[in-house]
């Protein structure tokens, strides 16, 4: 008979700054937890669903009679005897009624004490996807108080392996309660039941308790740590840009106002005089080209001098509207920029940033390469599953790089994060893929072997136009200038090259006011990364290192250059191409899970008409 092995204990390290150990550690084993058998450890956790046997009641004393008499020296003659002839006990009732002896109950009622019982809990810490089984038994703690969904304990036992093996192979035997957060079962909103994600945004503060909210959360946390890793390993230098600022960095977008006086007293805006008969100054502007080249158009004919007259007033009286267009602005410019905000916290119109790029390029143009991860906001009145006013963005800018530079940063990173989920959230996207979206594990390997198609906007706009023609009518036709859609982006990724598309060269129209002007004049160097199920997670360009160009840009779009003159600054010294991009952290977490609304991988959302907590 060969000799038992000895026990072979795996070591296990404690957190430093409490005595409790994850489940992770416990449960995250190729044994599943065997190894640490017949130890001793602390647990916490809460409950995520439980039950209670009830062992059989001990056998029931045998009767006095059949005792041996015992005296008891304390016991009175008149106890003695009520206690032996019920007629007695009941005539002293009569006589004394409910007390005998100077108050002293002549008759104890006697509660029986509850049946022994063990309550079987399965408790979750949030480390891991798996639960620990803790047995409780009924002399340690009341199950009443332990079996409740959402109970929260803190426990020392000894592991155990489970008699039966099924879904747990081992199990903790609790040998001290230390601590027990109760629940007010009738108030709490969640169940054993597998809810809708709608409802579970209701309550926000209790969703991260749901296994699959709390699988998004570590999704989220580990994306977050894997893009540090990867601009470090890459040689960036972090950067926290401002979140309240008094620049829009896109030059259209929907902007947070932030000011102090709410609530004390109506504020009363400046009116602005409007432009006669709603004309614009570039509106003015074209027509003065148009008048101009029917005065040299009449001038060389020479056929009609009435005409020619008559077309040079008219000329004359345009350029005077022009003129006085001009001067408006220009007044509007020196109110907006003198204008001074009476009580309120900052003189001057601030804003919750759209973008930290601007920001981010001083950097860039000082320290190389450079990134920034935080809350970017826009107060665009829009219901969509994958917009939110308040998204988190991981913006990238390097210096003495060009768009080519930007995509290929941009592909890399996209790759290096969805390796980097495969490799520590395994489990996590087991129960994503079981739970969520089969195909979740699938997409991400083939994301990291794929190469990525690069196409211009042009050969974009020609191949949706096919598609409009024929396979995707409900799909918007477009012509050159148009934005693409989101839906004309997907299709290109998940229809025409089921992969990974990268859409370059837009038309200056949809772009920012500081994105590269392009040699044809029509187009800049802007991409967007298009993943398939995924959308545009990406938004990138080569910046304007021209100053004459980029001032071009910002007349052609209307934009105070007053607001914008700390930034022309750096286009005036020293000034490198630089290029950079957005990563739209959420919409990636949104892609890794395969859920469909970003409010889901949000851990509090905010978005139009909709704010909690």
């Amino acid at each position: 008979m060969a000799a038992q092995q000895p026990t072979v204990f795996t070591p296990i390290t404690f957190s430093k700054y409490s005595n409790r150990v994850l489940l992770k550690t416990l449960l995250d084993t190729t044994d599943g937890g065997l190894s640490f058998v017949g130890q001793k450890f602390v647990v916490g956790g809460w409950v995520k669903s439980s039950k209670e046997v009830i062992r059989d009641a001990p056998p029931a004393p045998a009767p006095a009679d059949s005792l041996p008499p015992k005296v008891n020296k304390d016991v009175s003659c008149i106890e003695i005897i009520q206690s032996r002839i019920p007629i007695v006990r009941s005539l002293l009732k009569m006589l004394y009624g409910n007390s005998l002896h100077d108050g002293e109950k002549l008759e104890t009622p006697v509660h029986k004490p509850p049946l022994p019982s063990t309550a079987f809990l399965a408790i979750n810490d949030g480390s891991c996807v798996a639960s620990l089984q803790v047995v409780v038994e009924s002399s340690l703690h009341h199950p009443t108080h332990l079996l409740p969904t959402g109970t929260c304990i803190l426990v020392e036992g000894v592991l155990k392996q489970v008699p039966v093996p099924g879904k747990h192979v081992v199990r903790l035997e609790v040998e001290k309660i230390l601590h027990v957060g109760k629940v007010e079962q009738e108030k709490y909103p969640l169940s054993q039941k597998k809810l809708p994600m709608d409802f579970l945004r209701k309550f926000s503060y209790f969703r991260p308790r749901t296994t699959t909210v709390a699988s998004v959360t570590r999704i989220r946390s580990a994306l977050t740590f894997a893009n540090h890793t990867f601009f470090q390993n890459n040689s960036f230098l972090y950067v926290q840009l401002p979140t309240i600022t008094t620049t829009d960095s896109e030059g259209f977008s929907e902007k947070f106002h932030v000011t102090t006086l709410a609530g004390k007293g109506k504020r009363v805006e400046p009116t602005e005089d409007k432009e006669p008969d709603g004309l614009s100054l570039e509106t003015v502007k074209a027509a003065i080209t148009e008048k101009s080249n029917l005065v040299k158009e009449l001038e060389r004919s020479e056929s009609n001098r009435e005409a020619l007259v008559t077309a040079v007033q008219d000329l004359k009286k345009t350029n005077e509207l022009a003129l006085q267009l001009e001067a408006r602005e220009k007044s509007k410019s020196k109110s907006r920029k003198d204008k001074v905000i009476p009580g309120n916290f900052f003189p001057q119109e601030t804003y919750l940033t759209v973008s930290g790029q601007l920001h981010l390029e001083t950097y860039a143009c000082a320290l190389g390469n450079v990134y920034s991860c935080g809350p970017r906001f826009r107060a665009d009145k829009i219901e969509s599953a994958k917009h939110a006013a308040e998204m988190w963005m991981v913006e990238v800018e390097i210096a003495f790089a060009e768009l080519k530079d930007a995509m290929n940063c941009a592909d890399d990173l996209v790759k290096f994060l969805s390796k980097w989920v495969l490799e520590h959230c395994m489990d996590d996207m087991k129960f994503v893929q079981k739970r969520i979206d089969k195909n979740s594990i699938h997409r991400l390997e083939s994301i990291i072997s794929c190469s990525f198609e690069k196409v211009s906007y042009t050969t974009a706009i020609e191949i949706l136009e096919k598609a409009t023609n024929q396979k995707s009518p409900h799909l918007k036709k477009l012509k050159f200038g148009a934005a693409l859609t989101d839906d004309h982006l997907s299709y290109l990724a998940d229809t025409i090259f089921k992969k990974p598309v990268i859409v370059c060269n837009y038309p200056k129209e949809t772009k920012p006011f500081n994105v590269r002007l392009n040699d044809d004049g029509k187009t800049v160097a802007a991409f967007d990364v298009v993943l398939p199920k995924g959308g545009v997670v990406i938004s990138g360009s080569q910046k304007e290192e021209r100053l004459d160009v980029l001032m071009t840009r910002m007349r052609e779009m209307g934009l105070p250059r007053e607001q914008y003159e700390w930034y022309l600054e750096i286009q005036r010294h020293g000034i490198v191409k630089h290029s950079g991009f957005s990563l739209a952290f959420d919409r990636f977490v949104l892609f890794t899970t395969g859920l469909t609304d970003i409010k889901d991988v949000i851990p509090f959302p905010r978005s139009f008409g909709k704010v909690s907590n």
